[in-house]
């Protein structure tokens, strides 16, 4: 019988956050980008956990997780086997994670004013992009017009 609490409690100890993967981040970014930062407050704010990770070759970890060149964004998001190039807003995120389509991931190209961690009003509609690397294509999966 202590053998087979021992070993419960043994895999508990291996899978302390199972029930929560899906919200556990890892946020690739350039040490000096601040808006980054902004970012990963924006997500903890809604619910997610994020590790930061400072990388001087932003460049090799995108071109390591199939994203186009096209649909560079600020930083590169892993999270529940997705990744999430860019300033993408938490309902884009929550609606790819609940849907789980067949993509890579999604993209909000560039540094875009008024996506969550940047300042400023909006200038355009911001438009979320969902890609794949075979074949590589991309198309658009949501619009934040307001």
């Amino acid at each position: 019988m202590t053998k087979l609490i021992v070993s419960a409690l043994s895999l508990l100890l291996l899978f302390p956050v199972a029930g929560n993967a899906a919200n556990n981040a890892r946020l690739f970014k350039n040490p000096n980008c601040f808006c980054c930062d902004e970012y990963a407050a924006y997500l903890r704010q809604n619910g997610f956990d994020v590790e930061m990770v400072n990388s001087n070759d932003m460049d090799t970890i995108k071109q390591r997780h199939n994203v186009p060149e096209p649909l560079y964004g600020c930083h590169t998001l892993l999270l529940d086997g997705y990744v999430f190039e860019g300033l993408i807003p938490v309902d884009s995120i929550r609606r790819l994670l609940k849907e789980k389509p067949a993509v890579v991931g999604l993209s909000l190209p560039g540094m875009p004013r008024g996506a969550p961690g940047m300042p400023g009003a909006k200038r355009a509609p911001l438009k979320v992009y969902s890609f794949t690397s075979l074949p590589p294509r991309h198309e658009v999966y949501d619009v934040y017009a307001d």
